[in-house]
């Protein structure tokens, strides 16, 4: 998805409770141009006030630090889930949009299918894939990473952990795109369309459930009751959201990451079969790249800190600001694989919704990194990378080229 500047967001004056001094000129949506890094255009926020406000997509505030953010990820008595943007909008993502306790028996359906045990399955789909795709394009030395591998990767592994066909993957990955960084008018017709395109698929999957992820949800209770189709329609709408445009954003920023820093690359390809080696290094490189920048709705009048949140007023958390904060990550900028564990970062937020496909996410960065290194070992950027943000960063594209292994 090739985005353009969006000039017609909500642009709001400064409420009374803001100070004068809080104010930053920061619209989330057109953050970064080009291959401006966006993580470093974040962190800039981090020179000034810990909680800063921007007048821009409704006006709401952001946290740039670490407890900060933590605070905004498990605190719901003052920050509630209701609306995950900016500005206003809430969505109907169970368990995704519910507070503790009401969230916490959708969660129970989900979660049995990100235990390790079903992510050691999913592994060897996400292997072949990979090895699949590296393979039909090593020989060419060049490749445009993000449609040629990242956005096809964990695709392909979440529709066989929820059982529909392959041959969709083109039609739903757009939607996807738009959904996370597109303008109001398009991520409204991306929730159209995936709605349309999962009715239809949920009615063949009533009447056949099947074992897998649909499936089981399919054939749930909650409280005591069937799930209702609206409630199945949210938990699933919320799975193909969640499944599709993360990981693949993850891989798009590590890989630029690699491509520019041989050094970092030597190490991971010279210890490639060390697994204790390579999931220290995952940790530390989902923690310099976070990418999801949701947001709270301030459930009362609130004193936090220095500023007085208005009951109703939007606080955006964004999760890379946890894995950047100097004050708890020394030299937060540097990519250290052997940092000390635990590596601090929300990357996978906090508390009860902590994202329950991070293990999953964790092990296809892995697959990645091992099944590329061994075929790919050195490898660069053959022109700019195109970066955007919204409610999730990305890496839109991403040209790499090799040494040539065709001859």
């Amino acid at each position: 998805m090739t985005r353009t500047p969006v000039m017609d967001r909500i642009t709001v004056p400064r409420p009374e409770n803001v100070p004068a001094d809080r104010v930053v000129d920061i619209d989330y949506y057109n953050l970064v141009h080009g291959d401006e890094d966006v993580h470093l255009a974040w962190k800039r926020l981090q020179d000034g006030p810990d909680i800063v406000w921007t007048p821009h997509n409704g006006g709401h505030w952001i946290f740039t630090r670490f407890e900060d953010i933590k605070a905004a990820q498990t605190d719901h008595a003052h920050f509630s889930m209701r609306s995950i943007g900016a500005p206003y909008s809430p969505t109907n993502f169970k368990p995704l949009n519910l507070d503790p306790p009401e969230h916490a028996p959708y969660r129970r359906l989900i979660m049995p299918h990100f235990l390790p045990k079903q992510v050691d399955r999913l592994e060897g789909v996400a292997r072949q894939t990979a090895i699949e795709l590296i393979e039909g394009f090593a020989d060419a030395g060049h490749c445009e990473f993000i449609t040629d591998f990242a956005k096809i990767l964990p695709v392909t592994v979440f529709l066989g952990l929820i059982d529909l066909p392959m041959s969709d993957r083109d039609q739903i990955q757009p939607y996807a795109d738009q959904a996370t960084r597109g303008t109001q008018e398009e991520r409204a017709n991306a929730h159209r369309q995936m709605a349309a395109y999962l009715s239809a698929r949920l009615d063949e999957r009533i009447a056949a459930p099947g074992d897998d992820l649909f499936g089981q949800i399919i054939k749930a209770e909650v409280d005591g009751a069937p799930i209702t189709r609206a409630d199945l329609m949210s938990i699933c709408l919320l799975l193909l959201f969640g499944g599709l445009d993360t990981v693949a954003s993850m891989l798009g920023f590590i890989a630029r990451f690699l491509a520019m820093n041989p050094d970092h690359r030597r190490q991971l390809a010279e210890r490639i079969d060390d697994v204790p080696f390579i999931r220290h290094a995952v940790e530390e490189l989902i923690r310099r790249h976070g990418v999801a920048n949701t947001s709270r709705v301030v459930t009362m009048d609130y004193a936090y800190k220095d500023v007085l949140l208005r009951e109703g007023d939007i606080v955006q958390a964004p999760n890379l600001f946890a894995g950047l904060d100097d004050r708890v990550v020394p030299n937060p900028l540097t990519v250290d694989f052997s940092r000390k564990f635990p590596i601090p970062h929300a990357a996978f937020g906090n508390g009860p919704h902590t994202c329950p496909g991070a293990v999953l996410a964790r092990r296809e960065i892995e697959v990645f990194l091992r099944e590329w290194l061994r075929r790919i070992p050195d490898f660069e950027l053959a022109g700019p990378a195109r970066m955007a943000s919204g409610a999730v960063n990305g890496v839109e594209a991403l040209p790499l080229r090799w040494p040539s292994q065709g001859g």
